[in-house]
Parts: C-alpha cells; structure tokens; sequence
C-alpha cells in the first residue's frame, strides 16, 4: 500500500490532534528511512510544520505535541482534610454564624496545629450540613455566675483566635469592654480580671478633726481661700485640693460660717410682660453707641424691632441719640407697618422728650419705660439683640470711614438678620424661624404723621445734627 494512501486510512481512526501529530513525525523519529520533504508529500502536510513537530518532539517528547491553547499543569496530589477539622468547623458553625473564614483558619492553627488555607475553609463550612443558630443564652456574658470566670473565657477566646468583633457579638458585650479586659489581662495576668473596689485604692487622709480644724479657720478667716487656710492648717500632708473640698462641705453643712450666701428656693421662670401674642402688639425701640468713632464721633445705632415676629422694622445711624433721630426711626417704620399697640423703651431723654411724646399721644400708641438702672433691661428686647448686632456685624461696621458707608453696612445688617433663622422664634414653633416670613403682610393701625409733623422732624433733625445724615430705609426693603 502506499505510504499516503496509508497515512488517509490511518487518519479515520485519530480521536485527537497529538495523535495526527506523532504519526506525521513517526517514521522520522523511529526508522529515519526518508526525508522531511518525502513526509510531508505523504501526509499532505508543510514541510515546515513537519520539521517544526520533529524539532518540538526532540526537546519534549509528548509534551512537545500538545497543542498551544492547552496548558498543562502538573497536578498534585489532594490533601486530605482531617476529620477533626470538619468536625470542628461543624461544632464552629452551630455555635456561632458570624465567623469569616480567616478568622476561622486561624482558630483552627490555634487548636489543632494545622495549618489550613481560609479558601479551604470557606469551602468546608458551605458544605457543612450544619445550620448556623443564633448564640445560645448559655453563651452571653452575664449568663456566668462567676464575673471573673466570665472575663477569662473572652481572653480564653481571643487567645484562641476569635476576633474582638466575634467576642463583642457572641457574648453579646460591647466593643469596649472586650478592649478592657483583654488590655487588663496583658497587664496585670489573672489579678486584672478580679472585680476592684470603687473609689479611692488607698486610705482616706481626711477624717473629723481635720475638717473641724478647716471649720474654725474658716470662721476666723471667711474670705481666706483654699491655698491660705491650707498654710494656716500646716498639714503638708493633705493637698491644697482637698482643703478646697472640705472647705466646700463645711459651707453647706455649717451656716454660722460669715460671708457665705445662700441660696434662695430656685423661683419658678416667669413669662415675660411683653410676650406678644399677635404682630404689632408691642414695639421695642433702643440705641446702641457703637464701639468705634467716625470722624471723632462715636455714632448711634438706632432699632425699632416688632415683639412678635422679632422682626427690625426700622432703623438710622445718628451723631447722636435724640429725640428727632428716634422720631425718624418710629416714622418710617409707621409709614410702612401702620401703628403699634404699645411701645416699650427705656428712659433716655430721646424716648421721654415732650415731642416725642406727643407724637406717641397723636398716634395713640400706649408708651410704657422701663429703667436699667434697676435690673429691668431685659424688658427691652431691642436691648438684648444689639448683642446679635455686636457678635454678627460689628467688624463690618468698624471697616467703614464714612456716615453713608455705615448706613450702608448699617441696612445690610438689617436685611441679613431679618432673613436668617432667629432662636427664639425656633423655640416658639414657627416654621420657617424667619423674621420677615412670621411677620408676613400683617399690618398695626394706619394712623400716621401728619406731613408738618414729618417736615418738623426733618427741620430738627437738619438743626442739630448740623450736617446731612443717609436717608433711613425700613427693614426688607434696602
């Protein structure tokens, strides 16, 4: 038969690609009775895919036959995993769900002293038929009846190779505690996990007779201080601090000790007289001297401020506070908000002129002083929100060289409070806290300066301020 009509019957019966391979090159390899060329004539093959399995055959054997997109890999021998370590991760998972598998692998170096890889171990615990509980009651901390029992099963734990988190979870303790008592048994060994009386770990140094000893210094000496009646004692022995204390303690139990106050019963907090219960039922009006000077003038700040929605209505910068820089201020917060009720404020000349009084009896507005002198300044509002004006704007106000730049800051300050969340208003319950939204479109009574009443305020105010101040603005509406 011929050589390539024997080669075409031998290729019916080839299962894979080595075989065709070894019989191309076979008579080359084993008879060497013809050449690469006569070869590759027989099997209908290049001569340099010939040459090429022949050099490949000679350097690897077998393995030079393989083809290229098949990679070969010695394999190993699979090792066995011990019945204990199943048993184990079975014993693992029904006591507690939350391990991760390096943890788990590291538990199991720790008991067994072999060495496992955590994909092994992640593999054995899903394929464990055991289903994983919740901790059982017997594994919570305070199950133990012994305390100090109980803190060395969570060192125990730890040492075994659970994680703190695990511990934390399993005996259902917090983080911190787990810290604790691991911390104090690296330091302290077993005599760390023994419960420690409270308080003070030595001897108290104090006792009756030094405190009867304070008691009398301080009787003859009652504006001593703790450092003094210390000397006075001369027990270096006991420290400056606990003389203080003592001296606190003999102030509460002995009342015959002079220059001592007491303390009154605590008075129940009062609502405040001037708590308005609709919009312009009551009206605060103040001046505030400002801290820096313009052209050697300390300037005023003056403010009309609604007592319901705490909203600046109105307000000027003036050389000074008068009675026709008060009337400007009380007229243009009338002209767009109509009259209050009432108008509280303190006893200054400017508030209790006869003009400005007579404007006030002319616009019906009931007029109601308070004097600071007698501890009534709280009752003015406008006085306790200058102290916003101080925290909020007055670095801006002391940037200012000129009387039309300081109102210009001045009608911003304004604008900013009145459009920004106020914190008795959140305490009232308004939603929004904003000023100007509480206040909305409400408007007091519409009596207003007649125009030779306006004309004489201006006139005054051109005589004495003797130059032309800015114009004033109502609030909201720079």
């Amino acid at each position: 038969m011929e050589p390539t009509a024997a080669f075409a019957q031998l290729q019916l019966n080839f299962v894979d690609q080595m075989q065709w391979r070894y019989e191309v090159i076979r008579p080359l390899v084993l008879f060497a009775d013809r050449t690469v060329q006569q070869r590759a004539q027989e099997t209908a093959t290049h001569p340099d895919t010939v040459r090429t399995l022949q050099r490949r055959f000679h350097r690897q054997g077998m393995l030079g036959l393989i083809p290229a997109h098949l990679k070969v890999t010695a394999r190993g021998r699979a090792a066995r995993v011990p019945d204990a370590i199943r048993q184990e991760i079975d014993r693992l998972k029904a006591l507690y769900a939350g391990f991760h598998s390096r943890e788990l692998a590291r538990i199991l170096f720790f008991t067994f002293v072999y060495p496992i890889h955590h994909n092994t171990v992640k593999r054995l615990w899903h394929q464990s038929p055991i289903t994983a509980l919740q901790p059982p009651a017997q594994g919570e901390y305070r199950a133990y009846a012994d305390r100090a029992y109980a803190r060395l099963q969570i060192v125990r734990l730890y040492y075994q190779g659970w994680d703190k988190v695990s511990l934390s979870r399993f005996l259902r303790i917090s983080r911190p505690t787990v810290d604790r008592w691991i911390a104090r048994f690296e330091a302290e060994h077993f005599a760390g996990l023994i419960d420690r009386q409270r308080g003070p770990q030595w001897p108290r140094k104090v006792w009756f007779p030094v405190m009867v000893a304070v008691y009398h210094l301080q009787k003859r000496h009652p504006d001593a201080g703790e450092f003094r009646i210390w000397s006075l004692l001369a027990r270096p022995e006991i420290s400056v601090r606990t003389v203080g204390r003592i001296m606190v303690l003999n102030k509460q139990v002995y009342e015959d000790i002079p220059h001592v106050r007491r303390r009154g019963p605590k008075l129940l907090p009062q609502p405040h007289p001037y708590k308005a219960r609709r919009p312009h039922e009551f009206w605060f009006i103040d001046g505030r001297m400002m801290d820096f000077a313009l052209e050697g003038v300390r300037w005023w700040s003056l403010i009309v401020l609604d007592g319901y929605s705490r909203t600046m209505l109105a307000g000027m910068v003036a050389p000074a506070e008068a009675s026709w820089s008060a009337l400007m201020v009380l007229y243009t917060a009338c002209l767009h908000y109509g009259t209050p009720e009432a108008l509280i404020s303190d006893s200054g000349g400017a508030f209790t002129s006869t003009a400005f009084e007579a404007v006030l009896a002319r616009l019906q507005i009931r007029h109601e002083t308070i004097e600071s002198t007698k501890g009534e300044s709280y009752l003015n509002w406008m006085e306790t929100h200058f102290n916003i004006q101080r925290r909020l704007y007055d670095y801006q106000f002391s940037l200012t060289t000129t009387p039309a730049a300081f109102e210009q800051a001045h009608q911003a300050f304004m604008a900013t409070y009145n459009t920004t969340a106020h914190q008795g208003l959140l305490h009232d319950g308004f939603d929004p806290p904003i000023p100007l939204q509480v206040l909305g479109e409400a408007k007091g009574h519409m009596a207003l300066l007649t125009s030779s009443e306006y004309e004489a305020t201006q006139i005054a105010r051109g005589d004495r301020c003797g130059r032309r101040s800015p114009a004033i603005t109502p609030a909201g509406m720079a």
